[in-house]
């Protein structure tokens, strides 16, 4: 019997970005049309999904340093794509905050300000940034160092606002704790990896 071969490549965006929409559209179904109950499920839905493909992203490589095997080698050569998947599902994220704020002010403005959403706004012009220079043409405008700086720059910018936004969420229970420790977690797990490259790097200069 063959094995079953997983979708890869812009198959595998298609893929995602087909769940992602299946799944909005199931959450906005299960509640009253226009209600802001189904505007909430669905903001807290994508937040899910953009957090695993964001997860998956951000640990690509440090996966392969700390637990090297047929997963973690797919995971990192789908790197770009997973990237690619997580802003579209931030991006429908975002529409549905847009929606939300547009038709129910009242609640989205409740306990919060302006500076509140500073952080999330940054997030997205790195996402946007990122996105933009996900292709072949921008990597060769930048050049191999200025990609680079920039792409580490920007997970480690969004990795950091997740942390901050679940983290102020921690009193309001449900998945928030979880999540924040996930993510405590990924940012652990990535600096570890770092820290076996760079012995791993340091050990054969040592040993002449």
């Amino acid at each position: 019997m063959k094995n079953l071969a997983l979708p890869s490549g812009w198959k595998l965006f298609a893929a995602l970005a087909g769940l992602t929409l299946l799944m909005t559209g199931l959450a906005l179904w299960m509640h009253p049309v226009d209600s802001a109950d189904a505007l909430r499920t669905a903001i807290r839905a994508t937040a899910r999904s953009s957090f695993a493909l964001f997860l998956l992203t951000f640990l690509a490589s440090s996966l392969v340093t700390l637990l090297p095997g047929a997963f973690s080698r797919q995971v990192l050569r789908e790197r770009r794509v997973l990237g690619l998947a997580f802003a579209f599902s931030h991006t429908v994220h975002g529409v549905l905050i847009y929606l939300y704020a547009q038709r129910f002010p009242e609640l989205f403005w409740a306990g919060r300000t302006a500076v509140a959403n500073i952080p999330g706004s940054v997030g997205y012009l790195f996402i946007l940034l990122l996105t933009l220079t996900s292709f072949k043409g921008a990597m060769r405008l930048l050049g191999g160092r200025l990609w680079r700086g920039l792409h580490s720059t920007g997970t480690w910018v969004l990795a950091g606002v997740f942390c901050l936004s679940f983290y102020k969420r921690i009193p309001m229970g449900g998945w928030y704790p979880l999540a924040f420790a996930l993510m405590f977690a990924a940012i652990v797990l990535k600096l570890t990896a770092k820290r076996a490259q760079h012995l791993r790097r340091a050990k054969p200069a040592l040993s002449c």
